[in-house]
């Protein structure tokens, strides 16, 4: 279902131009005499850098997945996966930060806020790169779901696959929006926003759909148990009388 990463990008996208368009819209102008051609790709190379921030949360998550499967829960790991997703959902959006903090990730926050606001005072296509990377990394509820997909993705490059699509999936609207301004109008971006957490039920809904193993092909196959390796067969020895 790495399809599904790329879908919930591009719907969440909106949810992304409401909590981190001010950082892309507020992104350090070109030096004097800039081509468009250089500006253009310092938004694009800010895009990228989230998404490969999140293709690296995505193999952390990979990871995880990866032990859990191998303890033989791999049906589990799916339902697991949407049962999280629908939780998440109901997190408020405001307590992400909190949460974070809770979890022992302020001090780290505060160093990538410190070195984002250095940052924006470079306009060079690294330092747009760099601000990119760092942007993937604050607190995001979107984010939070996808990765609670990507724990059920095929293996390590699989839930980095899973992620990296979802990053490529918000960047259509995100760059539009960096490159033009209000793109979106503020009504609309309200609107999308709140439906972002029903397109998350009906992912998570999927996860678990296909968690179960009801043999419907493509949304909810028959996952094989994990294969054990077997041991040395015992040898016969025959005697001759």
């Amino acid at each position: 279902m790495l399809w599904a990463g790329f879908l919930f990008g591009l719907l969440g996208s909106f949810h992304c131009v409401g909590m981190c368009g001010a950082i892309a819209l507020a992104l350090p102008g070109p030096a004097a005499g800039t081509s468009r051609f250089r500006y253009v790709s310092g938004r694009l190379l800010y895009n990228l850098g989230r998404a490969t921030t999140y293709a690296a949360l995505g193999a952390g998550a990979g990871l995880l997945g990866q032990g859990l499967r191998l303890a033989g829960v791999q049906q589990g790991l799916s339902i697991a996966s949407g049962v999280l997703i629908l939780l998440l959902v109901a997190v408020p959006e405001r307590h992400t930060a909190r949460l974070a903090g809770l979890l022992g990730f302020g001090r780290p926050l505060g160093w990538v806020k410190n070195t984002l606001g250095q940052l924006f005072q470079q306009s060079a296509l690294p330092a747009l790169f760099a601000t990119g990377l760092l942007n993937g990394l604050l607190p995001c509820g979107l984010v939070y779901l996808a990765l609670a997909g990507a724990l059920s993705a095929p293996g390590v490059a699989g839930a980095a696959a899973y992620m990296a699509l979802f990053g490529l999936g918000t960047l259509p609207l995100m760059l539009g929006l960096s490159l033009s301004g209000q793109l979106v109008p503020l009504v609309w971006r309200g609107r999308m926003r709140q439906a972002v957490p029903y397109a998350a039920s009906v992912l998570a809904v999927l996860f678990i759909v296909r968690g179960l193993g009801l043999g419907i092909p493509y949304l909810s196959p028959q996952l094989a148990a994990p294969a054990v390796a077997a041991g040395p067969q015992p040898t016969t020895v025959h005697y001759c009388h």
